[in-house]
């Protein structure tokens, strides 16, 4: 049976849609300022300042990033390590939360404490150096950017939470009908955490695509760098050329430095941004679980 809305739910729900309407409208404004700035000339953004609409238009700041291979080397870098980096780690991470959530497990608490322990102490950033680069000899190959942080202590213990208040009645049952804990795991527990592991899986995902301190450390080859790191250096490039453009008063010379940077910044945050409407379906359902459960 249909139930018929009040004037009063209507315009409460029209005034929902139009402060949802405009927080939304807020919210792409500085970025769609950013996108639209990232096509204009350097120099109206100088004699203007950053507008909506690019007053003249120019694809000078996308030329100079795209103007060689080492940049689509450098997106091919950092997607393998995103996503070769995002499937172990959830892989890893899945199997050691749901070993430790389990009640029946031995020496789980030690496990925990152990893996708790990492938080809170470490050797630093000497002995990790010469940890990584002379015994374990990873310097200057992608391993590097991906094995050191293949397991997040914290995103283990959120995990390892979420398997903690599912009921164990469903892992018994299962047991019961001749279930090891590998299918318990992989075709029942996994299935019905999706919120968790899409939330989990967007943190490692973000992190390996903003890895670029590791690159500083320990890639020298450029055939290595992860667009992060690349980009980095195309900006300390830029300040340099602007320097040396001051220096010797180049005539009609203009270093494009302000509109590379916007164009940076959508280039670098272009493709990992599509994850968020893709992982939304897995948060939204995970919502309703909960509603259903309360």
């Amino acid at each position: 049976m249909m139930i018929k809305e009040s004037i009063g739910d209507r315009l409460l729900k029209v005034a929902f849609y139009v402060i949802i309407a405009l927080f939304s409208i807020y919210c792409l404004i500085p970025f769609w300022a950013v996108v639209a700035s990232s096509f204009a000339s350097e120099a109206s953004i100088l004699r203007d300042g950053y507008t909506f609409w690019p007053k003249e238009f120019s694809l000078d700041a996308y030329k100079l990033i795209f103007q060689d291979i080492t940049i689509y080397r450098a997106y091919g870098v950092t997607s393998i390590v995103t996503i070769g980096g995002t499937i172990i780690s959830m892989i890893l991470t899945s199997a050691l939360s749901y070993a430790i959530s389990v009640k029946s497990m031995k020496y789980r608490n030690h496990i925990a404490f152990y893996v708790y322990f990492t938080m809170l102490f470490h050797g630093g950033l000497v002995a990790s150096y010469l940890l990584i680069s002379k015994y374990l000899d990873m310097k200057d190959t992608i391993w590097v950017l991906i094995i050191p942080s293949l397991l997040s202590a914290w995103n283990m213990f959120l995990l390892r939470n979420f398997f903690a208040s599912i009921d164990d009645s469903i892992a018994e049952s299962a047991k019961i009908d001749g279930a090891n804990d590998a299918y318990i795991l992989f075709r029942i527990i996994l299935p019905i955490s999706l919120p968790a592991l899409a939330t989990i899986g967007l943190f490692y995902s973000l992190a390996y695509w903003n890895k670029w301190f590791d690159a500083v450390l320990y890639i020298s080859d450029k055939n290595l760098y992860p667009l992060q790191y690349l980009i980095q250096r195309i900006m300390n490039n830029l300040d340099y050329v602007n320097q040396i453009s001051a220096d010797v008063s180049i005539p009609n010379f203009i270093a494009p430095t302000m509109t590379v940077r916007l164009a940076t910044t959508v280039v670098t945050i272009g493709p990992i941004i599509f994850l968020y409407p893709f992982l939304q379906k897995y948060f939204v359902r995970g919502l309703m679980v909960g509603a259903v459960k309360g």
